[in-house]
């Protein structure tokens, strides 16, 4: 297994002329037929690569899908492996084991829409994944590609809940794993990923800083198989179920507006590709939507761009309590800018103590406890419906990424007990509840 890997200056260090093509099993990758450049379109056999070898732009998947019927998924597992027709895994990927992620629920959030004055709003919770992230999900793509390629070692840069899910998936796959953290990860989110596997490294840094060093190792190392890294363009594919659910749960019919949190930037690009795969294989209508990007104040440089109606983004120092958001240098984040653009759309971003009052609006509302990711996404809801940038008169859909379990301490002075009383009814009365 060999890997594409770019240096600070762009250089390439390994040719992206593939020869991992052979030897791979037929179907290896289902209806996947190359790695296309989105940059400038040229493609590359389908491998550990990640860069351009013409323009070091990002590669994806690109495909030759077969006919896909409503009927055929529906009788699909409920998982996202209903959409392995759509996706880079073999037909047979349910026989090899995985965390079986996806088709969380889609939820009717009237109370909270009641609150924003949204006339129909879904909340799309995927904390109930097995891990409680929505980062199982990609994982089981890059998983899957991480057997076909023979890597040997299982591997990711995290900002924490993509450790959890490489950690318990390696774990259940029987692979060798390693996590790499920033070392003032949230406590929950290193116990988390410590108790799948005994190779979780803190390093010293924020996540860039971890990423750099993941990139270096994928390109020293031989059979390392970093989900975000050297098998990215599988692993991103994954963030497409979100998408393809949402249309299916809704009855096969795309939302007029969709809200989505903004790290890397990936999940919101991948999303709207779902949606446009399912128009183009002729699964749902075609129709207008506006795309929406959250990110917290103290790490939005997309945000930034897009309020100064620019394409250059400048990369800051993180700094809020929306770890799982805190990516200084969004790699997708120029693609971000192009899809909330051309949809419409906008991008937004909310302070850290707007991020706890909408944690504690969702559960208030609807019982849906989310971590740091979600509280943002609400909070970003909320400000854009204030400002007249989302119309509250079409079907809104917002997705919560993560549980609150995972970042407690962001929340923990918000929250308390209303009284504490002696054990008599007296004392009870006394509280006014």
């Amino acid at each position: 297994m060999s890997a594409v890997v770019t240096d600070e200056t762009g250089t390439i260090d390994t040719p992206a002329t593939s020869t991992a093509t052979s030897g791979l099993r037929e179907g290896a990758f289902g209806h996947a037929v190359a790695l296309s450049c989105r940059e400038c379109g040229h493609r590359v056999d389908l491998g550990p690569f990640y860069a351009c070898p013409e323009c070091f732009g990002p590669l994806e998947i690109a495909y030759e899908f077969p006919e896909v019927t409503r009927e055929e998924i529906e009788a699909g597992p409920r998982n996202i492996w209903r959409y392995k027709a759509l996706l880079p895994v073999p037909s047979d990927i349910e026989q090899s084991p995985n965390m079986e992620p996806g088709f969380t629920r889609l939820l009717k959030a009237e109370n909270l829409g009641r609150e924003l004055g949204i006339t129909n709003l879904w909340v799309k919770d995927d904390s109930t994944n097995p891990t409680n992230s929505f980062k199982d999900r990609v994982v089981a793509c890059a998983l899957s590609a991480a057997r076909e390629l023979d890597a040997k070692v299982f591997a990711c840069p995290s900002t924490g809940n993509l450790a959890n899910a490489v950690a318990a998936a390696g774990a259940r796959a029987g692979i060798k794993t390693v996590v790499f953290i920033p070392s003032n990860l949230e406590k929950p989110k290193q116990v988390n990923s410590a108790i799948y596997t005994e190779n979780l490294v803190a390093v010293d840094g924020n996540y860039d800083d971890v990423n750099k060093l993941a990139s270096e190792i994928a390109g020293e190392e031989d059979g390392w198989a970093f989900v975000n890294v050297n098998v990215r363009p599988y692993y991103a594919e994954g963030s497409k179920t979100l998408g393809y659910e949402i249309a299916e749960q809704l009855g096969w019919r795309l939302p007029d507006q969709i809200v989505i949190p903004v790290a890397s930037g990936s999940q919101l690009t991948k999303v709207h590709k779902a949606f446009q795969e399912l128009i183009k294989v002729g699964l749902v209508e075609d129709k207008p939507y506006k795309v929406y990007g959250a990110q917290a104040t103290g790490c939005s440089p997309v945000s930034v761009a897009y309020k100064a109606g620019t394409d250059a983004i400048r990369p800051v120092k993180p700094d809020t309590i929306a770890k799982s958001l805190a990516i200084g240098n969004p790699a997708d984040g120029i693609y971000v800018l192009d899809i909330c653009r051309q949809t419409g759309g906008a991008v937004e971003d909310i302070t850290d103590d707007e991020v706890r009052e909408a944690i504690v609006l969702l559960a208030r509302t609807e019982g849906v406890f989310t971590e740091t990711a979600g509280g943002t996404t609400v909070g970003v809801l909320k400000k854009l419906v204030e400002t007249g940038q989302l119309d509250p008169s079409l079907e809104t859909v917002v997705i919560n990424t993560g549980h609150g379990l995972k970042t407690l301490d962001a929340i923990s002075d918000q929250v308390a007990p209303r009284a504490t009383i002696a054990p008599t009814y007296d004392a009870f009365k006394a509280t006014g509840i």
